[in-house]
């Protein structure tokens, strides 16, 4: 990230192929590196931004050089003059957020001159009189009778003053407030008759009512000195799925008798700021907090869904879009609760506000605990639409399609602007039209099956048998050669599918692409290689992986059982080598189970035909490992040039014995956070110790009572649910950082992401939900409430059919601002929809979470 002081330090240049738009080139700049260092640097040649961010202006100097830099570039921009121009019309904003429902804004008269396109017509909305002016003269008794009907409506409630003002970006920071009494009719008619003559085309003069400080009934004579007023300053940010999120709220205190305004007021935080207007009671803050909270959230809502409809030109660019918004607020008193009062709205100020008031705590003191800054998640939206802008254009080669549980990436695809025909849900409006033109990839697909969905998604489809592994070496030379002879120019192979990983790191090293290296994925791939390797791993580094390891025996025959139970303790766990979710797996307590279980399934998991996606491909041979007792956990892991950049635990709950078929799930982890972090080093140490040094890694371990100790590593990117809840919790997108280390680019991922909420779900599984599956818990029911917002549906598997290998068929899953809230709603909603049962006690899973 680098800070330009100067607009000459940047230059435009015009942008091949894309007529109209620009380049956006840095000579010049502050860099800052860890330690609070800072460097003025020279650029040659200048480097390419790939996310643009100014202060804007339309009046001569930096902010107006700034505007012009900002407009029709290639790469993404937070802002622009035209969007800004729009949220800094008063009477324009007011409107939007009157007619929002969600928002309250203070009794409004307006009288504008030739109004702009935006605000003719439309509906009229609660509170606030629009007058049309064909003319500036001649108006006085339109406008004494405006004014006198306002100043006596009940519109204006409890307020003793009203406001005289200009509305425009002309007047921004220009104009005094005028405030006369409510019974003043003639000094406010004059007032707005000359202010009127000032007026362009497309401003307005606003009468608006002056809300009066919140406060409290004082038992027997009210305190000394002049009454307080409080104003709110929140800032809001568009995140991952264009949603707001409330970042941070700070407060000004002043005299309730004169204008409070920006900069000249100490920003503090709201509990300060309500207990020195004596209303401080932690319900009274906290209710005040869930308001600013709903209300600044719906502000940018409405401003996100206004921009939805504007061309690239009214957006000053085809990337323009307002990433994070001011809202102020004037807190007042209606219907006796505490309500907070949108005054305007701002590009930056209350953004200044809160890095004023996170100065105070630059300096660490004992007990207090870190607090995320305002401008978090702005900085995760620059760096996420930064990593969109560097992947347009790519082409990248994925190796396998899946099966159902994988059709969340070809949705993603199409949100993300691959050009593919509608498959599924369509997007909502805001997705479509302001996510779909950042991200145009070029995707080719290698896949066995000549009929799947996704051959008809993508730019090249290579129908190729990548089934028979015994063959991946020569089929990566012959994938290679297909791809020279189609004159593919690649950036990136890689593959999601656990049948394709092996061969995808050999196509990759045929290449020359980006990938960890095919003795890593083989290690990997075979789930008693990877522990024996690992118990070999004594270090250094420190902890070493052999920590983690667990003793296990390889099965390829009848034989290697016997041996197998004299060298491993019993209970144990038999397993297929290559397998999948959870098929074949099997809790063993004795030598005769073994081979049982052992020659059930060579009898009936031979090959691929007889349970496909679950990696028989690679043959049938098991092993068997020591049975560890603990608490199981997911890891999913981001590696680059063997460097951890990010790491998302999630609990388990307890698997149904004997078999291992996965039951509830709970994201962010509940663990301490020092359990969370051994979690995290053991997943990651094992990684390094197998050579994955590149990709996205799914690990799980079980957490014991001596510390992590791992189950398997899968070498791909985590499947069910994970990658949606990830994306959900903490607008992280897995998909995207593989696609992106797939071609050699490293993505800036928070090294310690904050979950905005939590998730808890539950499997749902043929064989104990097939009635209700087939009724009344159908998967358009579910589909329904998950459209509602009030479930998240995973579909697992296409068809209800009974097994006995079977695999979960869906997962449905609550969110809640606490684990306790969303596992009481999601224990309602599996009792209402017949999920939970005598057999499949959904109480009972869930109760390892608490």
């Amino acid at each position: 990230m680098l800070l330009c002081l100067s607009p000459a330090w940047l230059t435009k240049v015009p942008a091949p192929g894309q007529p109209g738009e620009a380049a956006l080139l840095v000579s010049k700049a502050v860099s800052f590196h860890p330690g609070g260092l800072t460097f003025l640097d020279d650029f040659v040649p200048p480097r390419r931004a790939t996310y643009f961010l100014a202060g804007l202006g339309l009046g001569p100097g930096p902010g107006r050089e700034a505007a012009e830099l900002a407009r029709d570039l290639t790469c993404p921009t937070g802002a622009s003059a035209e969007l800004a121009r729009l949220l800094e019309d008063r009477l324009l904003t007011r409107r939007l957020l009157a007619q929002q429902g969600d928002v309250a804004v203070p009794a409004t008269l307006a009288f504008t001159y030739k109004p702009p396109a935006l605000l003719r017509g439309g509906d009229a909305s609660p509170g606030l009189r629009l007058v049309e002016l064909n003319g500036k003269e001649g108006q006085e008794t339109l406008v004494k009778e405006e004014v006198g009907a306002f100043l006596h409506s009940e519109a204006l409630g409890d307020a003793l003053q009203v406001a005289v003002k200009l509305s425009g970006w002309r007047w921004r920071g220009r104009q005094a407030l005028r405030l006369y009494p409510r019974t003043e009719l003639d000094p406010v008619v004059d007032t707005v008759l000359a202010l009127l003559e000032k007026l362009e085309e497309e401003e307005s003069v606003l009468v608006e009512a002056v809300c009066p400080p919140a406060r409290l009934p004082f038992p027997g004579s009210p305190p000394p000195g002049p009454e307080l007023a409080l104003r709110i300053c929140a800032v809001v940010c568009r995140t991952q799925g264009d949603r707001p999120l409330l970042s941070k709220v700070v407060c000004g205190v002043g005299r309730g008798d004169r204008p409070l305004r920006h900069q000249n007021s100490l920003p503090r935080t709201l509990e300060v700021a309500l207990a020195q207007c004596s209303l401080g009671e932690a319900s009274q803050v906290t209710d005040v907090r869930r308001r600013v909270k709903a209300a600044a959230e719906a502000a940018l809502a409405a401003v996100l869904a206004l921009e939805a409809g504007l061309s690239a030109e009214q957006r000053g660019g085809r990337q323009a879009r307002t990433d994070f918004l001011g809202v102020d607020f004037v807190l007042t008193v209606a219907g006796r609760a505490l309500t907070p009062v949108a005054l305007e709205l701002n590009g930056g100020l209350c953004l200044e506000a809160c890095g004023a008031l996170e100065g105070l705590w630059a300096a660490p003191r004992p007990g207090l605990v870190a607090e995320e800054a305002a401008a978090a998640p702005l900085v995760e939206t620059m760096l996420r639409r930064s990593a969109r802008y560097l992947m347009e254009g790519k082409q990248l080669l994925l190796l396998g399609a899946g099966g159902v549980s994988k059709k969340f990436v070809w949705e993603a695809a199409r949100d993300y602007g691959l050009k593919v025909p509608s498959y599924g849900p369509a997007p909502s409006k805001s997705s479509s039209q302001c996510v779909a033109v950042l991200w145009f990839l070029q995707l080719h697909l290698v896949e066995s099956d000549p009929n799947h969905f996704a051959s008809q998604l993508v730019q090249t489809f290579i129908h190729f048998d990548v089934t028979e592994h015994q063959r991946d070496e020569e089929n990566a030379r012959l994938l290679a050669e297909l791809v020279r002879a189609r004159g593919l120019q690649l950036d990136g192979c890689f593959s999601y599918w656990d049948d394709c990983l092996v061969l995808t790191a050999l196509l990759c090293q045929e290449l020359g692409l980006p990938c960890s290296p095919p003795a890593a994925m083989r290690l990997a791939k075979q789930k008693s290689r990877t522990q024996l390797h690992l118990l070999c791993r004594h270090g250094p580094p420190w902890p070493a992986p052999s920590l983690y390891a667990v003793p296990c025996c390889p099965l390829e025959s009848e034989a290697d059982v016997d041996k197998a139970v004299r060298q491993v303790p019993l209970p144990g766990v038999m397993k297929l080598e290559f397998g999948a979710g959870a098929v074949g797996v099997r809790l063993v307590e004795d030598a005769p189970q073994c081979h049982e279980h052992f020659s059930r399934i060579a009898r009936d998991l031979q090959g691929e035909a007889d349970h496909p996606g679950i990696g028989l491909g690679w043959g049938n041979a098991m092993l068997l490992m020591e049975f560890i007792e603990g608490t199981e956990h997911d890891v999913d892991l981001v590696l680059f040039g063997g460097r951890l950049l990010a790491a998302f635990v999630s609990d388990n709950g307890p698997t149904r014995l004997p078999g291992f078929t996965e039951t509830a799930a709970c994201m962010p982890t509940g663990l301490a956070p020092e359990q969370e972090a051994q979690l995290v080093q053991a997943a990651f140490r094992c990684c390094l110790g197998c050579g994955l040094l590149d990709g996205v890694f799914n690990v799980e371990l079980k957490l014991t009572g001596a510390g992590p100790r791992l189950i398997e590593i899968n070498p791909r990117m985590g499947g069910f649910y994970l990658r949606d809840w990830i994306l959900e919790l903490y607008g992280v997108d897995l998909l995207l950082a593989a696609a992106m280390v797939a071609c050699g680019l490293r993505p800036a991922l928070p090294a310690h992401p904050r979950a905005r909420g939590h998730l808890v779900g539950v499997m749902c599984l043929v064989s104990q939900h097939l009635q209700v599956l087939s009724s009344t818990t159908s998967r358009e029911t579910l589909q329904a409430l998950h459209d509602q917002g009030l479930l998240r549906l995973n579909l697992l598997e296409e068809a209800l059919v009974p097994g006995e290998y079977e695999e979960p068929y869906c997962s449905v899953a609550c969110a809640g601002p606490s684990p306790a809230e969303a596992r009481l709603r999601l224990l309602g909603l599996c009792q209402g929809l017949g999920i939970d049962g005598p057999h499949y006690p959904i109480a009972y899973f869930l109760s390892h979470f608490k």
